[in-house]
């Protein structure tokens, strides 16, 4: 069990380092794009490798940001309910949220798959790769929420 546990603490270190190399790429291929149309050079393979480092920074940093607690949370109602109702509704929430990146995960391959030939204007890389971001965060997402709703019973059971 340690093993696996190291397996997804190595995961989730490439991920968050991952989301920072391309989000510093993205940012440094849309400025060197708008200082090179400035200077009337045309290079528009930086703007479809941009859009690249965008869909798997997005998409990446969704699930760092899910797994870490920042996203956004809405508990104007739930906060008055019983404690145990609020890890009911919780468990309930992650579950909806695990169905989701599942279907959203199974759809996204069969995407990346009919894709798979179409390649960029500029670039002879396969457009799937667009789509396997979509495939890979949600897979990772799923696993998050999955560890969610485990710690929501582990931790329901050491407070008995």
């Amino acid at each position: 069990m340690k093993t696996i546990k190291k397996i997804y603490d190595c995961c989730c270190k490439l991920e968050v380092a991952v989301c920072g190399v391309g989000f510093i790429l993205l940012v440094t291929l849309v400025f060197a794009s708008a200082i090179l149309r400035f200077l009337r050079i045309s290079m528009s393979w930086n703007i479809d490798l941009a859009m690249l480092l965008l869909a798997w920074t997005a998409f990446l940093g969704a699930d760092v940001a899910w797994r870490s607690g920042q996203l956004i949370g809405i508990d104007l109602v739930t906060r008055y309910f019983p404690k145990a109702l609020q890890k009911a509704v919780l468990v309930v929430v992650y579950l909806i949220i695990l169905v989701v990146c599942v279907v959203i995960c199974i759809y996204g391959c069969r995407l990346a798959w009919s894709e798979r030939l179409r390649t960029y204007q500029s670039m002879p890389i396969p457009y799937s790769l667009v789509s396997l971001s979509l495939v890979v965060a949600t897979f990772s997402m799923s696993i998050s929420t999955a560890l969610k709703i485990k710690d929501c019973f582990v931790k329901k059971e050491e407070s008995k």
